[in-house]
């Protein structure tokens, strides 16, 4: 794939104010409308829970998590966010937990379902936080931060009111540890019992080199948002890690850790069923291997399960290792072995690409997985696969991940996060609109035009998009992508990306600007969260 030069506006690093505005660098086209209906202001309208993490403009690991309230016709009346943020000399307090959104506050949506959001808000980054989303319909969508702050990928999700968490819930968290700016990444699970007391079991992988398998989880939950979060999670080995928690519904929570130890920040999902599904299971993985390089790296791809837990050699999978990709999906085999209660461990990985050991335990939200064997650091899930995919249809999309060329704040790689609406049509065309935003260095771009073509999933559900985006003035720091998408419940298609430009995963999702409260409140699937390593010149500073 050819890679288009992108035009940006100039940053200056020493003006907060500066970034802060650097979201009207628009570029606007006209969004496609997806053929089920046209969305407008009134499809985003009661509380919404939200979440970003990624990168900021110093290349340091940053994680938000938050809720608003719209009114259905532009306005927001107000809410709440937390902010982690590792880099230290700006954020010289630490965590800023339950900092007020005011009710200055605005969106708008346009009729292809994306959208852009100013959130008045003061943090150390400025007075306003901008985010990108692009809506699955009126309940749900995903989201990018959209500003010169910093860039970072997430979701949008409608709240529940009055909330409480009961029951047994398996969560993943990622993001960056404060004493080295590694990635940091857990997964685990917990029983809710009597005063909001917790017990469960929790897995740890710190950079690739360190795991901590199968630990003892003690703590206590505490649904907030609140201005002193008292969740806390605790092992023999990372004790009483402070969290604040927003509740979106029964089946799922929104956590970030708000103290001074990691930004990691993640769902938790109802875990009723604690077996591993048979048949067919489409997964993504995310990070960084092999250790020894820290390569970023994601995988993709089928585990066709028997009925004794084992990955039968239909298996498949496809990779990117750096610049280094499979040419074509490779087999693979392994089985799950249970290891302790609501979790199992992935291994005997024969002819596999990313690891040799893994943690998984199954949620509503899918089977989260996380590699344990030291030799990487990688995190994702796998999904039933039910469904299929559907043409003449529109879709949302959500890319993130790491651009392997240079960033206009040096020569190290940077993150870059992507929005996108898009339409498929039977003759196997790709058209729509996509919003990139980078850091560090970057400043957001709205309303590229997004062209391109797409395969329709061969017989294990396994398809293909390719597309440019832009043109020859303004483009994604790739001028496009190439994608291998994996179809699961018929909604829901995660991919990795194959085109040696850029490591990234994300996910598509089929539009519905007029779906019902039932079709809405369906279980949706997990969506990875980032995992990142800051820039060179942060590392220097520390």
């Amino acid at each position: 794939m050819s890679f288009c030069n992108r035009l940006v506006l100039p940053i200056v690093l020493s003006s907060l104010a500066v970034l802060a505005g650097c979201s009207n660098n628009n570029n606007v086209t006209n969004g496609v409308a997806p053929p089920s209906g046209s969305f407008s202001d009134s499809n985003l309208n009661g509380t919404y829970v939200f979440s970003v993490a990624g990168t900021d403009f110093n290349g340091a690991a940053f994680a938000i998590v938050g809720s608003f309230t719209a009114n259905g016709s532009g306005g927001i009346s107000g809410g709440t966010l937390d902010i982690n943020d590792e880099d230290t000399s700006v954020f010289t307090n630490g965590p800023l937990p339950n900092l007020t959104i005011s009710g200055s506050s605005s969106y708008s949506v346009g009729k292809d379902g994306r959208g852009r959001a100013t959130l008045d808000v003061s943090t150390p980054f400025g007075n306003t936080i901008a985010l990108a989303f692009v809506l699955e319909d009126s309940s749900h969508g995903l989201v990018t931060e959209f500003d010169g702050n910093a860039s970072g990928s997430g979701t949008l999700d409608v709240q529940t009111a009055g909330t409480t968490p009961t029951g047994t819930y398996a969560f993943s968290f990622s993001g960056s540890s404060y004493s080295n700016g590694d990635p940091f990444a857990t997964v685990g699970n917990f029983t809710v019992g009597s005063g909001g007391s917790i017990s469960g079991l929790e897995d740890f992988n710190e950079s690739g080199l360190i795991a901590y398998p199968g630990e003892t989880l003690t703590g206590s939950l505490s649904v907030g948002p609140s201005s002193t979060p008292t969740t806390t999670l605790s092992t023999s080995v990372f004790n009483g890690l402070l969290f604040d928690v927003y509740a979106i519904d029964a089946t799922h929570l929104k956590f970030i850790e708000m103290d001074e130890f990691a930004t990691l920040s993640g769902d938790a999902f109802s875990q009723t069923n604690t077996a591993v599904p048979s048949g067919t299971l489409a997964f993504t993985l995310q990070g960084f291997y092999p250790a020894s390089a820290a390569s970023p790296f994601a995988a993709g791809g089928f585990m066709v399960m028997d009925n004794s837990g084992n990955a039968t050699v239909a298996s498949t999978e496809d990779f990117a290792e750096g610049a280094n990709l499979s040419t074509q999906p490779g087999t693979f085999t392994g089985s799950f072995t249970a290891g302790g209660s609501g979790r199992y461990v992935l291994g005997n990985l024969a002819t596999f690409v990313g690891g040799t050991s893994f943690a998984a335990y199954p949620s509503s939200g899918g089977l989260l997985l996380l590699e344990i064997d030291n030799t990487g650091i990688t995190s994702g899930a796998a999904y039933p696969q039910t469904g299929s995919f559907a043409a003449s249809q529109g879709y949302a999309l959500n890319l993130t991940g790491i651009y392997l060329g240079s960033s206009t704040l040096g020569t190290s790689p940077a993150e870059v996060d992507d929005i996108a609406e898009f339409t498929a049509s039977s003759s196997g065309t790709a058209i729509g609109v996509i919003d990139e935003n980078y850091a560090p260095g970057g400043a957001p771009t709205y309303g590229m035009a997004l062209n391109g073509t797409y395969t329709t999933p061969d017989g294990n559900g396994r398809g293909q998009i390719s597309a440019t985006a832009g043109n020859s003035s303004v483009s994604t720091l790739n001028g496009g992508f190439a994608l291998n998408f994996y179809t699961a419940d018929g909604t829901t298609f995660p991919f990795i990306e194959l085109d040696g430009g850029q490591v990234s995963s994300g996910v598509f999702v089929l539009q519905n600007p007029t779906a019902s409260a039932a079709a809405m409140a369906k279980t949706h699937l997990f969506i990875v969260p980032p995992l990142s390593k800051p820039h060179g010149a942060l590392r220097k500073k520390k």
